[in-house]
């Protein structure tokens, strides 16, 4: 527990959950420095095998944080340059953990939410909560969210939602491929232990590789160097002690194991 997340481990999964209720859990300059401090610590303990990023309340979470935004009125263009790469520097430490993270959005999402949402491996969204990318509003932009929320949503719904600050359920993301899994507030925490259970159920190392596989493959051209650098990293698996021990587990019909 720190002063603005709820962290648990059970087993081989870490729970998250951001836990300023009274605020709808939004950021400020201590969530942003507990979120990247958390996922650098979890990220590196070889015991872990998955991360559940959540929240607390009725809102996953609803962007920046009111008092913040005030104080940051007054900030020269130095000191919010500084904020904002503080931001950008903890989604990317998000994004870039080596373990999966799976996303539980329970409630509505806004803003800077949707970042923390688009950066999870897997996203699953309680039926009639909804996301809004609500910057344009306040004559903003989600700048250092929207590498992720392009990736996450697409560029043509991007355009759409990044202009119009308009909000989109949770039923509209999963259409768009946003949301993996729908589930109801009596089902959510079911569907999420399941994709934890299928996480773990697989070999750590290949789970690390394939993470990083998917971010590495993203919109980049089909080269002589990457099918060098796929023929590579498929090798050193094979090769590996996990590779080597998986494969003769499946031949020989018996438990990985990791298990």
């Amino acid at each position: 527990m720190t002063a603005t997340l709820d962290i648990t481990r059970s087993g081989a999964v870490a729970r998250v959950y951001l836990n300023r209720p009274d605020v709808r859990n939004a950021f400020n300059d201590t969530v942003i420095a507990e979120l990247t401090a958390a996922f650098r610590e979890l990220g590196a303990d070889p015991s872990l095998r998955a991360i559940v990023l959540g929240g607390h309340g009725k809102a996953f979470c609803a962007g920046g944080d009111l008092n913040w935004m005030r104080t940051m009125a007054d900030y020269s263009w130095q000191q919010n340059h500084a904020d904002a790469q503080r931001l950008a520097d903890m989604l990317w430490t998000l994004y870039t953990c080596p373990l999966p993270v799976v996303g539980r959005v329970h409630g509505d999402c806004y803003a800077g939410g949707v970042g923390l949402a688009a950066v999870c491996d897997v996203l699953v969204a309680a039926e009639g909560m909804h996301f809004c990318l609500s910057e344009a509003r306040l004559g903003l932009l989600p700048a250092t969210i929207g590498p992720y929320v392009v990736r996450a949503l697409g560029e043509q719904a991007s355009r759409r939602y990044f202009v119009t600050a308009e909000r989109f359920s949770a039923a509209q993301a999963h259409r768009l491929g946003f949301v993996h899994e729908l589930a109801t507030a009596d089902t959510i925490d079911a569907k999420v232990n399941a994709v934890v259970q299928t996480l773990v159920a697989n070999g750590p190392a290949a789970v690390k590789a394939s993470k990083k596989l998917v971010q590495d493959l993203a919109g980049q051209p089909l080269t002589p160097e990457q099918r060098a650098d796929t023929a590579r990293r498929i090798a050193d698996i094979r090769a590996s002690d996990e590779g080597r021990a998986g494969v003769q587990a499946f031949l020989n019909k018996r438990p990985p194991p990791w298990l």
